[in-house]
């Protein structure tokens, strides 16, 4: 994409809020999460305890509040072309007043992302008679993913892919899960990609029915479920997909998990396509496993979005009416836990295209012995 036509794409954006800014008649929004700030305007960096904030009046151009140490990437990357600073002996919230219209009486926020010490800070040097929370708008414009956000989320799966690829060609039982781990985590960052998305998972044996079991120095061993739930983030987007293998010969009822949670995991990616809501995924996936006998060990719901957040809306589960529309990005990932045995979860990255759908991970889900 070329530079003026992503610079488009960050304007467009800021007057999407805009259009809610002057529907709710705010005097101006305030963005301070860096990701909505990176969505709005290009420009990303963690600030860590520092402020940095994105000002959008009712009137007049946006202006953009960062760390003084941040002037220079900021200059460089942001669409937003007014730039103020404040160094770390100063108080930021007496700046963002400056930069604020005068007489404020409502102001947006986001506030799942303002803390109370943000929140008194703001309210000490900024008197607005009320705080409007902007999240539902920027959380609808997420949700539509544009076909730039669909490459990049395409290239950490293709990224995380190639890591699981490269990790099991040194695999050897007898490893530790963590020794895995170090393993994924080099071949992530040697193939280009930013960093885990999340805290890598490798378990093994029992400890794979453990849906968010933490890896450890438990050691790989013959007859073994090997689980690997992993994801990197690259170019402000991520990946998440979830890959169990064989290692040598497993027992049946192992077997005969693996084959249910594989049938639940094509079933509901099956069922994709707009106009289907995200409880007939989740429920399709469920009566296959119900049907198997295993209804007991599948724990919890389908999937959940995906973009810049590994974990974003909407939540796949059995409750949400919504419809799916083309554009949005979410997980499929049944799993069925046996405590004590062990278990198994497959999990994709689909995109609803305007007929269906289009399965953005591509990693084999035939059972595969490794060993």
């Amino acid at each position: 994409m070329s530079k003026a036509k992503v610079t488009q794409v960050y304007l467009e954006r800021i007057s999407k809020l805009h259009e809610f800014l002057t529907k709710q008649e705010l005097d101006a929004v305030v963005i301070t999460s860096p990701k909505h700030v990176y969505y709005l305007t290009g420009f990303f960096t963690d600030p860590h305890e520092r402020f940095m904030g994105l000002v959008i009046p009712a009137q007049g151009e946006p202006s953009l509040i960062v760390p003084a140490l941040d002037r220079e990437a900021a200059a460089a990357a942001s669409t937003v072309q007014t730039i103020h600073t404040h160094t770390d002996i100063e108080n930021p919230y007496e700046l963002l007043k400056q930069v604020l219209p005068a007489n404020l009486k409502k102001l947006g926020i986001e506030k799942s992302h303002m803390t109370v010490e943000r929140y008194e800070a703001l309210g000490q040097v900024i008197c607005a008679e009320s705080y409007a929370d902007v999240e539902e708008p920027l959380r609808e414009m997420r949700l539509i993913k544009s076909a730039d956000e669909v490459a990049r989320l395409q290239k950490a799966v293709q990224l995380i892919e190639d890591t699981l690829g490269e990790t099991l060609k040194t695999f050897k039982i007898g490893q530790t899960e963590m020794e895995i781990v170090a393993e994924l985590e080099y071949q992530m960052k040697r193939l280009g990609a930013d960093g885990p998305s999340f805290s890598t998972m490798v378990l093994a044996g029992e400890k794979s029915a453990l849906p968010h079991g933490t890896p450890g120095s438990r050691k790989v061993q013959e007859g073994d479920l090997l689980l690997f739930d992993i994801g990197v983030a690259a170019d402000g987007y991520v990946s998440d997909i979830t890959r169990t293998f064989a290692v040598g010969q497993i027992s049946e009822q192992l077997r005969d998990i693996y084959e249910t949670v594989l049938a639940a995991n094509e079933a509901a990616i099956a069922e994709v396509r707009p106009g289907v809501t995200f409880a007939h995924l989740d429920q399709t996936a469920r009566d296959v496993i119900a049907a198997k006998g295993y209804g007991d060990y599948f724990i919890h719901r389908l999937g959940h979005g995906l973009g810049m957040d590994v974990h974003e809306y909407p939540s796949v589960h059995g409750q949400n009416q919504e419809t799916l529309r083309p554009g949005m990005v979410f997980t499929i990932e049944p799993g069925v836990y046996l405590p004590g045995a062990g278990g198994v979860r497959i999990e994709d990255d689909v995109l609803v295209t305007e007929t269906g759908v289009e399965v953005l991970s591509k990693f084999p889900k035939k059972l595969t012995v490794i060993g």
